[in-house]
């Protein structure tokens, strides 16, 4: 079965973004960065893939995207309506217009519409891209969780999970960190 995976940055606080989105503020190093290009290339988004010249290269662990509606309009506000083309590319609101023949727009439900996701038969995991009241309203549905973790405080911001409380467990399976601070924290749901 498929799984949803929450690949996310947060800072030492928390936060995923800053109040206004921001997200120039997370410290990055050469080592990291290629990390971030070779083992999770699926969710960069494709034109960040072609300035790299790895747009062809082929899908390894998503081959679908699931995102909110804040995380999406970066890319409208820049033109870009298909932000992730080498991926099945789903957004959840209520309010968007149908902006792409590849983007689906799903309007409510997001749970119903991740476990159709994971009941297919075939394909590879989910990518669950943001936004974090997204990721709060699929908190049961999450398999695991790749956190890159980001030494700095933002002090105020968005968060990864929203703010409904909801105390779940995940497993720790695996650390890598990087020159400059960077950690990724690997987690699975308990079985």
């Amino acid at each position: 079965m498929r799984e949803l995976v929450y690949y996310i940055g947060v800072s030492l606080d928390g936060f995923i973004a800053g109040p206004d989105d921001q997200t120039d503020f997370y410290p990055t190093s050469e080592p990291y960065q290629e990390w971030m290009t070779t083992e999770f290339a699926d969710a960069l988004p494709t034109h960040f893939r072609r300035g790299l010249g790895i747009d062809t290269a082929p899908n390894r662990r998503f081959d679908t995207v699931i995102m909110g509606r804040r995380t999406y309009d970066p890319a409208l506000r820049l033109g870009i309506t298909s932000p992730y083309a080498h991926l099945r590319q789903v957004v959840v609101s209520r309010t968007l217009e149908s902006s792409d023949p590849h983007v689906t727009i799903v309007r409510d439900d997001p749970v119903g519409a991740v476990r159709a996701l994971k009941q297919e038969d075939t394909g590879l995991d989910v990518y669950l891209a943001g936004g974090g009241q997204l990721a709060g309203e699929l908190l049961a549905e999450i398999d695991r969780l790749v956190v890159k973790l980001y030494p700095v405080v933002a002090g105020a911001g968005r968060t990864a999970f929203g703010t409904h409380f909801s105390p779940t467990r995940f497993e720790l399976n695996h650390v890598q960190t990087f020159p400059g601070g960077n950690t990724v924290l690997y987690y699975s749901r308990p079985r």
